[in-house]
């Protein structure tokens, strides 16, 4: 009777700070904040690095690893653990750290069916010198526009629709309307796809067939 009254339940235990180890190894690291002889203290701590490192062996002995394994050491003691570390000891105040937020593009384009990608590869064409290399640019990003503004659920667009977004996009530094030239076929460049309306025919024929699966025949 007694056994059962002294069972402990992991709801009564110490919370776990790294649980992957498991209770044993947090143990190991508590003993070994208790050591008051600071050489005796230190030989537990390698002795737990070591035992650590033998869960991943194949990494045991690489550098990143190795420095991997003492900061887990550390985090597992709350930072008490008072050892001589091979690496930079990390700080508490470090880890705990909130990075910086990541800059997200906030654009809000008015055609938005051809994407932020397009104002920034405009944005380099008008950086480059007039020349044929620059012309060879602002041809693909029309013709890119097209196929953008063709998968926008569109069949058709004239040329001078595209120039004149172009245009527009671009403050009126690029202006092919006034070249005379004419963009890729809309054929070519939607090339490969699939019409919506064979898309749902095949569908079609693909449920009709399911259907009669399992029908008996006469």
């Amino acid at each position: 009777m007694n056994q059962v009254e002294n069972l402990e339940y992991n709801t009564e235990r110490e919370k776990l700070i790294i649980p992957e180890y498991g209770r044993h190894f947090q143990k190991m690291v508590n003993h070994a904040i208790s050591i008051e002889d600071s050489a005796e203290r230190n030989k537990v701590a390698q002795a737990i690095i070591s035992v650590m490192g033998n869960i991943q062996p194949h990494l045991r002995d690489v550098p990143d690893f190795q420095h991997k394994l003492w900061d887990q050491l550390f985090i597992m003691s709350d930072f008490k653990l008072d050892v001589e570390s091979p690496f930079p000891i990390t700080s508490k105040e470090m880890l705990q750290a909130r990075p910086d937020p990541l800059e997200y593009p906030q654009n809000f384009p008015k055609y938005r069916f051809y994407g932020n990608n397009i104002k920034r590869m405009i944005d380099v064409a008008i950086g480059w010198e007039e020349g044929d290399k620059r012309a060879g640019l602002e041809y693909a990003i029309a013709n890119h526009m097209k196929k953008c503004y063709l998968n926008w659920n569109k069949d058709t667009v004239e040329d001078k629709a595209i120039f004149k977004h172009l245009f527009e996009l671009s403050n009126g530094k690029i202006d092919l309307a006034t070249d005379g030239i004419s963009l890729s076929e809309s054929e070519q460049l939607m090339k490969g796809r699939t019409p919506k309306s064979n898309r749902s025919t095949n569908t079609g024929k693909k449920n009709q067939r399911g259907s009669n699966r399992g029908k008996k025949r006469y």
